[in-house]
């Protein structure tokens, strides 16, 4: 593999471009890879796109790999899947994820790449970092057997969740979104869907992911008394407002944040970052989370792409974004 490579970074907000890169040889203990394929996670890289990460969250807010500073310049993201070339020699020819940003190669440290599954796709392993996170939220909301869960919002993150609570014996889900479309995605996904206007209520738990103050209003109404919500939405710098003066108090109810940049409590103990991903992976052995993959694009074509992924020109929950030679 040559020691050129391209990156592609956000210059100003709005605004992105793609730049040369040299490659460093890797280390000892480091491994270069090609890039394969990258994912674009929708929800947090357009705020991070049109420079809406709050200051306050700056540092909260940084990908593993990020170069730059927010609001920019800045390279970000966190979906990438590569081939192995040089490096440790377990690890060479592997397929492998990588919480990088959409760079054509790249040299990290070994530890910092977790092989993909034989029987997963190296395009559907993008999915690997929003599958993770799903995972760290259900570990936080701990549904038990026979619950009824609704999940609020059919966003990249919100399809993540119901997917795997579909897989949980005896538990009922229903995907809630305004979207009608996403209808057909909850159906692939095997779990109910319904508007937000006609989504079942007496729920016991609700994970929230429209990353709206009205999808999280309604997530508390669908609730049973001394029900949870779970909190998965990042709103950047949007203030949110709630209404919390009817059954909040009096039904005892509870909102609950999760958020992917820690181990959940539950399992902090006992797994690492590594075994969550790790996870994560095994867990996309399943066609299923093919549905969640929306439209591809080429990586020249980036800059255009989140600039109409932001204003909603192009409707997406995962863009796949594909490299030379695949």
């Amino acid at each position: 593999m040559t020691r050129e490579a391209h990156a592609f970074w956000l210059r100003t907000p709005g605004q992105g471009e793609i730049r040369p890169v040299t490659l460093p040889a890797p280390g000892p203990d480091e491994v270069l890879v090609r890039t394969c394929y990258s994912g674009v996670s929708r929800g947090t890289e357009t705020l991070v796109f049109a420079g809406r990460v709050p200051a306050d969250q700056y540092a909260v807010m940084r990908a593993p790999f990020q170069e730059g500073d927010f609001p920019a310049p800045v390279k970000y993201g966190y979906l990438n899947v590569g081939t192995v070339e040089q490096g440790r020699a377990d690890l060479l020819g592997r397929t492998v994820f990588c919480l990088y940003p959409h760079q054509t190669g790249y040299v990290v440290p070994a530890e910092a790449v977790v092989p993909v599954p034989d029987g997963v796709p190296p395009a559907r392993a993008v999915l690997a970092g929003t599958v993770e996170t799903a995972v760290n939220a259900l570990w936080d909301a701990a549904p038990l057997l026979g619950d009824r869960v609704s999940v609020v919002g059919a966003g990249m993150v919100g399809c993540c969740v119901a997917a795997l609570l579909a897989r949980f014996p005896g538990v009922r889900v229903e995907l809630v979104d305004t979207d009608p479309s996403r209808a057909g995605i909850a159906g692939a996904l095997g779990v109910d869907f319904a508007s937000p206007a006609d989504a079942a209520t007496g729920r016991d738990l609700v994970v929230h992911a429209s990353a709206s103050a009205a999808g999280l209003q309604r997530s508390l109404e669908l609730l049973r008394p001394e029900g949870t919500v779970v909190e998965l939405s990042w709103y950047g710098d949007r203030p949110v407002e709630l209404s919390l003066g009817g059954v909040f108090h009096s039904g005892r109810l509870s909102i609950r944040g999760s958020q992917v940049g820690a181990v959940a409590p539950a399992r902090r103990g006992s797994r690492s970052f590594t075994d969550r991903l790790a996870l994560a992976l095994d867990l996309l052995d399943d066609p299923a989370f093919d549905a969640l993959i929306t439209g591809a694009s080429r990586f020249a074509e980036l800059p255009d792409v989140l600039d109409r992924l932001t204003s909603g020109e192009l409707p997406a929950l995962c863009h796949l974004i594909t490299y030379d030679g695949e």
